[in-house]
């Protein structure tokens, strides 16, 4: 099976934010997708748009294709913006993590679409426990040949990403003991997972070829790994992170993903064979990540050399400092320090649960007015400039 893989601009940034609607006052889960997407649809035409998911208790905001970073997330919180406008007045709240702390699977509705009720058919009880949420990060690349490489390398940094994103420490009303429980529900799906090392382009053909031809899935946008190919934006596309709480963690891990995403491009620009590590290091590395977040221990290379995951993102951050100057995205990049200093949303979550005596619906609302009150990204650039 070919699969066209579309021209893109080199290093571009696109995002994808999947977004809880809650009750505002008991912090539950409501099932308003299709009324707060039937009021959108008289919104004029836009850079950004609204869609729905999988369950009818959440709103997809997407960016157009942003020259830089800020560019994508300028587009989102334009998303939120008129997302509120039609929300605020109907009382439902918006709030972000990679899990609910205490809703419960069997009172959620699927939204009314062929695709979701044949994922849900497929997959049963699994499929309807997918209660998770969680950004998408698309970068641009010009040249097929080179994504497979570059999917290969930055299998090594999923832990990393993973931990600084982690924002799902309860499931179903209970404290998991994992920083990032949704990273192991996601895997579940058939399709899912970590991606499977393939060294070019029509190996990865082939896999789609066995796939399709064996009725697993019906084409490429069926792929569910934690970073695939999206043949048609042209993109490499980072699927393992929870959902994020706030704007400018999600530009801090936008812009982690293009420094690096370009530094392995310049790699392959200049004839260099890109580092990767034994797929058995990298599923113990996503676990590890996923139990412990930032406070992790993960595998850092072919030898089985390890580092704490926080130190080696401080240490990278600024090897790759040099590159976020090139891609205008160094205050962005910036804030991952602010991530390693206070804490993932995991940590928040975990910390607000203990000083409530356990009180779950007091994480909720928590969540609700870090989204709500968090700085948008033009504020949190204007503070480091004062800075």
């Amino acid at each position: 099976m070919t699969a066209p893989f579309a021209t893109s601009a080199r290093s571009t940034v696109g995002l994808e934010w999947e977004l809880m609607l809650a009750d505002g006052a008991t912090g539950d889960l409501v099932p308003r997708a299709p009324e707060v997407l039937e009021a959108l649809r008289e919104a004029g035409p836009a850079r950004y748009t609204i869609t729905g998911e999988l369950l009818t208790n959440t709103v997809e905001v997407t960016s157009g294709v942003g020259a830089t970073v800020a560019d994508a997330v300028h587009d989102i919180a334009d998303a939120i913006a008129a997302v509120r406008r039609v929300t605020d007045p109907r009382g439902i709240e918006l709030l972000c993590a990679g899990s609910h702390p205490f809703a419960q699977w069997y009172d959620q509705q699927v939204t009314d679409k062929t695709r979701y009720h044949t994922l849900i058919e497929r997959t049963q009880w699994w499929g309807r426990n997918m209660m998770i949420w969680g950004i998408h990060i698309h970068i641009g690349v010009e040249d097929v040949t080179k994504v497979m490489p570059i999917i290969g390398a930055l299998s090594a940094y999923l832990p990393h990403l993973q931990a600084l994103s982690a924002s799902s420490p309860f499931w179903a009303g209970e404290r998991t003991g994992y920083a990032s429980n949704r990273a192991l529900v996601f895997q579940q799906l058939p399709t899912a997972g970590l991606p499977w090392p393939l060294a070019d382009w029509a190996e990865f053909e082939g896999y789609l070829h066995d796939m399709v031809g064996t009725g697993v899935m019906a084409d490429a946008t069926e792929v569910r790994w934690d970073i695939r190919p999206a043949p048609r934006w042209g993109t490499v596309e980072v699927r393992a992170c929870d959902g994020m709480s706030t704007l400018p963690e999600l530009a801090a891990v936008a812009a982690f993903v293009q420094v690096l995403v370009e530094h392995f491009s310049r790699e392959l620009d200049a004839g260099r064979s890109l580092p990767t590590l034994q797929p058995w290091f990298i599923r113990e590395n996503k676990w590890r990540a996923a139990r412990y977040g930032l406070d992790a221990v993960v595998i850092s290379d072919r030898d089985g050399r390890q580092r704490a995951v926080r130190e080696h993102i401080a240490e990278l951050a600024g090897d790759l400092a040099p590159i976020a100057a090139d891609l205008g995205c160094v205050r962005e990049l910036a804030g991952l320090r602010t991530i390693l200093t206070e804490g993932s949303s995991s940590e928040r979550q975990v910390r607000v649960a203990e000083d409530c005596d356990g009180d779950l619906r007091e994480v909720v609302q928590h969540l609700i007015r870090e989204f709500r009150a968090g700085p948008s990204l033009h504020e949190h650039l204007a503070r480091l400039d004062a800075n």
